[in-house]
């Protein structure tokens, strides 16, 4: 059976008919992702020039949230198939049969329709389009075609994880600039090396389910040398917004600091290549990852607060 088949062929558990509670329906919006993006898309919104009024602030960060939302119930609609077969993900509402895989699919594009048409009436015309490429990105470039098709479906397919604080920046100045550009690439860089980790501890669920990751295509030791490069080119990225002049000297030593520990992750993980050891040096990155982009973006928050308060002091 061919994978396209399989996606074709309709799940058990999925014709029952869904008696999703709230929880379930909470679950498709895939929580855990919706929380960094909205993090990252609330620095974005807050270090922005100019200003913003907080109700509006409030709107285009719920809408973002509610958006990115949309895209993990799209992206749990098309992926129903393999995620009954990935023990990560089999638990979740549509495989487990609480929820059917049309009541995601209407979920999800009621939501995506809300999201943007809001962001674009209350706040501005540019901040919505940008949510709705990244929603269609996620959803259909990345979901539809980029995961089944190529390994290098992270790397294309993290631009839609990306686009959250340039969303942020475009709600309060209805522009993109140099500076959003940077947030965007940190985050862009940051996602191959966070997930061909998260893939190195988990290859057997993509083989089972026929996805062409990295490590299943290419090798392991391909793979820990890909998270390397990528570490090794995202340090120097995590420091621009000091070297660019939007955050200060203070912030580009953390950040370097941080960049540093990442790559000695990423030696780690090239290093260790057999066994327990090599198991734990991957979820060490990949646990790091998470508090490498939190850090630089709370970095970023807070060095621009601090700014803002000297400034305002001294003025």
């Amino acid at each position: 059976m061919s994978l396209a088949e399989l996606h074709d062929e309709p799940l058990q558990a999925s014709t029952q008919g869904g008696q999703g509670q709230v929880a379930d329906y909470i679950a498709l919006l895939k929580p855990r992702v919706m929380s960094l993006v909205i993090f990252t898309a609330l620095v974005g919104l807050l270090i922005a020039p100019g200003g913003i009024h907080p109700i509006l602030g409030a709107v285009a960060i719920l809408c973002i949230a509610v958006g990115a939302g949309a895209s993990g119930a799209l992206n749990m609609w098309y992926d129903a198939d393999i995620d009954e077969v990935m023990s990560r993900t089999r638990n979740r509402p549509i495989p487990s049969g609480r929820v059917t895989r049309e009541e995601a699919l209407g979920f999800g594009l009621v939501l995506s329709a809300f999201s943007v048409l809001i962001l674009g009436v209350a706040v501005n015309w540019l901040a919505a389009g940008l949510l709705a490429f990244t929603i269609f990105f996620y959803a259909v470039i990345y979901t539809m075609w980029l995961k089944r098709s190529t390994p290098q479906n992270i790397v294309i397919g993290g631009a839609a994880g990306a686009f959250p604080p340039m969303i942020g920046w475009a709600a309060v100045t209805g522009s993109v600039s140099l500076e959003s550009v940077v947030l965007f690439l940190i985050t862009f860089m940051w996602t191959p090396p966070h997930f061909w980790a998260l893939s190195l501890f988990k290859r057997g669920d993509y083989e089972s389910a026929r996805i062409p990751m990295l490590p299943v295509v290419a090798g392991e030791d391909a793979t820990r040398a890909q998270i390397l490069i990528y570490s090794v080119l995202l340090a120097p990225v995590g420091v621009l917004p000091g070297l660019l002049g939007f955050a200060s000297i203070y912030y580009a030593v953390a950040a370097a600091v941080l960049g540093a520990v990442f790559v000695w992750y990423a030696v780690q993980v090239y290093r260790l290549r057999e066994g327990d050891a090599a198991r734990k040096a991957a979820v060490a990155l990949f646990k790091f990852s998470l508090l490498y982009l939190f850090a630089v973006f709370a970095l970023l928050l807070v060095d621009t607060v601090v700014a803002s308060l000297m400034s305002g002091g001294l003025s």
